[in-house]
């Protein structure tokens, strides 16, 4: 038996899919412990070693395990918490206040109380050194080694943790920052070291500096937790190959995520994108909204037959210029809390009550109203099954907290302060899909929607109603999907090599110097990850823009148009992404363009497990009915008598008219009264709108023809 594993360490939950254990993919959660996430790793895994293997000692289990894939999000929370590393800067003299500075905007220029986020290295930590490079990495001044040797000192008295250095222009040579990478090195051979043109060799300093800055801040506490998995996975016995989740949706090994630790600072839903395609596929959609909302956050992406990415981003309002998917992300989770603001009005999340002490139906402790016990007392949950009733859950707990704290202060009912509670956490998570949607130019309505985490199937037709969506889809492994996508990843890396020119008058041998330069960096990783050369891929990008304009437009270029040097090629590539970003060209006008950066990304196959699928059993859902309860449905704003599935027992083809819930051991899915339900055959459920039989028609019977055939 060889086990291929997916672990996504959630605020809350910590996830785990097994392939290869039998046709079916095996689902687990355990409580995630915040101060080392890797005991719940362990604590997880010797539960699954229980279920699936219970005569078996835990060191067999363990060593039949092949593939671990694992995201993690110690290095998002030690920068949403202000607890990474102390760090220092050494950086070019007169511009170490580029990192405060930013780029000297006003985030509010209207909002006289805003104030600037607090840097990540403080000012007399940010050491200005003597040397010049002009923008085309010659020599001006040079590297002033006094200067490094008199900032080093400052950092050995300090105890400094870890040091960034980024010096100007250092992207067109990086010669100056490795000579004083060399002198720290030998003189703070303890201290976590980041490199700017090893990190990011581009232009644009402070997008630089600020990368450097956030990857030596969160790079110490990354690698102790790192340390700590692989000291508990070999103690364990774990002898397979551990990955890493990127935030790019790929994979690394493990030495690649300490030595470049921000490229982990999406790592947890970087996995739900790529799972939300592949059950999207199965119904024959190319391009879907993945959703996923835990027990802290919702997560939302698009994704057009790949997962979107962006090629800059901000973290707790700190930039980043690494390739990421595309994921916006509120406080909307599960254990969101309820609250009354100054003026009386009520507000779900972004706080949260986190995994201890947790809602207060969880009879932990909590004793403030989440989002949990607004479902509970709604009816979307049965108290004695929730995780399949390992966990009873307490629905007076709930109530007094939603009393106390929501409904008494405002002169409501439980009822209606729950219900009030349940349609302002939907109306976040909608506006959060418009920021994915809307904003980046797309129609939301032209997407299937995929509902995933442990929460989000519960609110799912409630977002659906507010975005006019008409189909929806909840895979079987809705409440672990980003655990799911991580299973589906590749070896991935990501260049970066600026290159300023214009398209007219390109020099296509130095392009071509350029990209053979970043795809032999590819091979060398890759082959050091033991991929083989058939199963390594490449793609291109470029970051265009007219002439005289600021920002750039970044877009696939197909490999055949720079092999036969087609410029036009490129040239209408541009233009389309320029037109459906802004909505017009400067095409007619004739304004040359201009390429400012080139990038490759070198994908390395990793082998998928299988999905099984199911041959279509017949619409009626009777044989799974585990009864009836009431449930409040938001469009009548009253409660029900409903069906109550148990989604074990359904099969392809099975039909649910809403409202009703269906029951699984590790979410509910709520199928409100707007909306109809059928099971495909990867047995997910497909959710479309009532009236909008052609949509279940289009998509379910393609289906039954693959499986009738």
């Amino acid at each position: 038996m060889s086990l291929k594993i997916g672990i996504d360490v959630g605020g809350t939950f910590t996830d785990f899919i097994v392939a290869g254990h039998g046709p079916e993919a095996v689902i687990h959660k355990v409580l995630s412990t915040p101060d080392d996430p890797s005991i719940a790793v362990v604590a997880g895994l010797e539960e699954l070693a229980a279920r699936l293997a219970p005569r078996a000692q835990f060191a067999d289990f363990i060593r039949s395990v092949d593939t671990i894939v694992h995201g993690t999000t110690v290095a998002t929370n030690a920068t949403l918490t202000h607890t990474g590393a102390k760090c220092a800067l050494l950086t070019t003299r007169g511009v170490r206040d580029a990192l405060e500075m930013r780029r000297g905007i006003r985030e509010r220029q209207y909002d006289n109380r805003y104030a600037n986020v607090k840097p990540l290295v403080p000012r007399y930590l940010r050491v200005g050194v003597g040397g010049r490079l002009d923008r085309n990495g010659s020599e001006l001044e040079a590297l002033s080694l006094d200067d490094i040797h008199s900032a080093i000192a400052l950092l050995k008295a300090e105890d400094i943790e870890a040091v960034s250095i980024c010096f100007m222009n250092a992207f067109a040579n990086p010669a100056h920052e490795q000579a004083a990478a060399e002198l720290v090195r030998s003189e703070l051979p303890g201290a976590y070291l980041t490199v700017s043109t090893d990190l990011l060799p581009s232009i644009r300093f402070y997008e630089r500096v600020s990368t450097t800055a956030l990857n030596s801040y969160v790079g110490p506490k990354l690698n102790h937790y790192l340390d700590q998995l692989v000291t508990r996975l070999a103690a364990a016995g774990f002898g397979g190959v551990l990955l890493i989740m990127q935030s790019n949706g790929g994979v690394i090994s493990p030495q690649l995520a300490r030595e470049k630790a921000a490229l982990t600072l999406l790592s947890g839903p970087a996995g739900g994108p790529s799972a939300g395609l592949f059950f999207s596929a199965a119904l024959g959609f190319d391009r879907c909204i993945t959703t996923d909302m835990g027990g802290t956050s919702f997560e939302a992406s698009v994704a057009i037959e790949r997962p979107s990415t962006v090629n800059d981003g901000e973290i707790a309002r700190h930039k980043i210029a690494l390739p990421m998917l595309d994921i916006h992300t509120i406080g909307a989770g599960g254990g969101s809390i309820g609250w009354l603001d100054e003026g009386g009005l009520l507000r779900v999340g972004p706080q949260s009550a986190g995994a201890l002490p947790g809602p207060a139906c969880y009879g932990k402790g909590g004793r403030l109203p989440t989002t949990t016990d607004a479902n509970l007392v709604l009816g979307y949950l049965d108290p004695n099954f929730f995780a399949g009733g390992k966990m009873r859950l307490d629905p007076m707990a709930a109530r007094r907290a939603i009393k106390e704290n929501i409904a008494a202060p405002m002169g409501l009912t439980i009822e209606a302060a729950a219900a009030g509670m349940y349609r302002i956490a939907c109306n976040n998570m909608a506006q959060g899909v418009r920021e994915v949607t809307i904003k980046r130019g797309f129609d939301p309505r032209e997407f299937a929607f995929v509902a995933a985490g442990g929460a989000g199937p519960m609110h799912s037709c409630m977002i659906c109603n507010e975005l006019e969506i008409p189909l929806q889809i909840v895979p079987p492994s809705a409440s672990v999907l980003c655990a799911f996508g991580m299973l589906l990843s590749e070896l991935q890396h990501d260049f970066v090599r600026t290159f300023v020119a214009r398209l007219e008058s390109l020099d296509w041998d130095r392009l071509d110097a350029t990209l053979g330069d970043m795809r032999r960096e590819g091979d060398r990783m890759l082959e050091e990850e033991r991929v083989a050369p058939p199963q390594r891929r490449y793609r291109v990008r470029f970051d265009c823009r007219y002439l005289k304009q600021y920002h750039e437009v970044s877009f696939e270029v197909v490999g055949a148009a720079v092999e036969r040097r087609d410029g036009a090629a490129i040239a209408r590539a541009f233009h389309d992404e320029h037109n459906r970003l802004y909505g017009y060209t400067l095409e007619a006008e004739g304004t040359p363009i201009e390429i400012i950066n080139v990038r490759m990304q070198a994908l390395g196959a990793t082998d998928r497990p299988d999905y099984p699928t199911e041959r279509f059993a017949g619409q009626d859902a009777r044989g799974a009915l585990k009864g009836r309860r009431s449930v409040y449905v938001p469009e009548s704003e009253t409660y029900e008598t409903v069906r109550i599935y148990d989604e074990h027992r359904l099969r392809c083809g099975n039909a649910i008219p809403g409202p009703a819930v269906i029951e699984t051991v590790t979410t509910a899915i709520f199928v409100s009264g707007s909306f109809d339900c059928v099971v495909d055959r990867y047995r997910s459920f497909v959710l479309y709108r009532k009236g909008r039989e052609d949509l279940a028609r289009n998509a379910f019977e393609r289906e039954t023809e693959k499986v009738m055939a």
